[in-house]
């Protein structure tokens, strides 16, 4: 069973960037595929981003396509969201997610298809 921890939150102008860091430990990181998703107060948790067991495959949500980038580190436990072009609307707890794929190369979006998930970090973008 994996354990997630995500870090790199924090509070930014309109514009900018931040990088969210996820720790995964307690599993063979390399066979899980990762998502990262988002909440904003009384919303759904939404699908951000999610890259294949390998990394070579990534897919974004339109929302932020082209200013998001989702990458992985399987030497080093780790998943990353780039998150470039910052805008308010992009206020949200963000998730780091989990689920077993090995060898698979299908996109994981929606909630219900992870198994595991971090407690989230929050990212506040001021206008």
């Amino acid at each position: 069973q994996v354990q997630l921890v995500e870090s790199g939150g924090g509070l930014v102008q309109a514009g900018g960037s931040l990088r969210l860091s996820c720790a995964a430990s307690g599993g063979t990181f390399s066979v899980y595929a990762m998502g990262w998703f988002r909440q904003a107060p009384g919303k759904e948790r939404d699908f951000v981003a999610t890259i294949t067991w390998s990394g070579t495959g990534t897919f974004h949500a339109d929302s932020v396509k082209g200013r998001f980038t989702i990458s992985r580190d399987n030497a080093k436990n780790m998943v990353y969201l780039q998150m470039n072009s910052l805008r308010p609307e992009d206020t949200a707890v963000y998730y780091c997610a989990a689920r077993e794929a090995p060898g698979q190369s299908f996109y994981y979006t929606k909630y219900d298809q992870y198994n595991y998930w971090g407690q989230g970090t929050q990212v506040t973008v001021s206008s």
